[in-house]
């Protein structure tokens, strides 16, 4: 049975303040996949009881239990295809929509500051896990086509071992499209005690991690069913793209040159 029938038939059972959980539900549903029961809570002005209660009352274990059939009802909805035959039509337009939504929630002033960020940093370390761990590694090799040694971290220890040794001359690029990886925002919370200035990519503003940030970069895409996606992948990516990119507008003599021995350097390891 689908979660807003299971509402819909407790509906008269359920008390004031978790009627208030349930119509908030009902209008919000796209969101609330991507909330945290404190976000609930002070949007609607219930305690954590409350919304505890309303989620055993229609038959699921827990908040989290709820968001999960919410984000599967959702994802479900949204990969419905009219056919076998064109499925990859969804797929290549949702990739251009992702590019269309980084494109437009792209600041030019915070881009500068990153740019001013990571040409004065002694060192750039690029934090990441899982897919965003991945991009991490990518975005190390970007920079290094241009003349920047970065190092991406992966690992939760090293990377809490490396905020520990920052100081204010250190810059932290932070990867999480959540926003909310506790081994990440721990990590940043050291590196930002420390001095380091703090670059974020992530896609949302409220998030603790994005509340840690000295420049957020924001990206269109959560994936809370729907880990590794492509459309994940590609904001992150372009993001990063437009950073270097950017710093090698401003620093465009100095970079050709190095682009030009970075290639020299690997043209003999091509087979003809």
């Amino acid at each position: 049975m689908s979660y807003i029938k299971e509402i819909q038939d407790c509906y008269p059972e359920l008390t004031k303040s978790e009627r208030k959980m349930a119509d908030y539900i009902l209008t919000n549903r796209s969101e609330v996949a991507n909330k945290t029961m404190n976000d609930i809570t002070l949007d609607i002005s219930v305690g954590d009881a409350t919304v505890i209660r309303f989620c055993k009352k229609i038959g699921y274990s827990g908040f989290s239990d709820l968001k999960i059939e919410i984000a599967k009802e959702d994802f479900s909805k949204r990969y419905e295809y009219q056919s076998e035959d064109v499925y990859y039509d969804k797929i290549f337009q949702d990739s251009i929509q992702v590019l269309n939504e980084t494109y437009q929630l792209i600041d030019s002033n915070d881009l500068k500051q990153t740019i001013q960020y990571i040409s004065k940093a002694e060192n750039i370390s690029v934090f990441g896990v899982g897919s965003s761990g991945q991009i991490g590694v990518s975005f190390e090799k970007m920079l290094l086509r241009v003349g920047l040694r970065g190092k991406a971290y992966n690992d939760a220890h090293f990377q809490s071992q490396v905020a520990s040794i920052m100081s204010d001359k250190d810059v932290v690029v932070a990867m999480s499209l959540s926003g909310r990886t506790k081994d990440i925002i721990d990590s940043v919370t050291l590196a930002k005690k420390n001095g380091a200035k703090i670059i974020v990519l992530s896609n949302t503003t409220i998030s603790p991690l994005s509340k840690l940030a000295d420049v957020l970069l924001q990206t269109p895409v959560n994936e809370f069913i729907n880990g590794e996606s492509i459309e994940g992948k590609i904001a992150q990516l372009s993001i990063c793209e437009t950073i270097v990119r950017g710093y090698e507008l401003a620093h465009k003599s100095d970079v050709l040159d190095i682009r030009e021995k970075i290639t020299r350097s690997i043209i003999g390891k091509q087979v003809e």
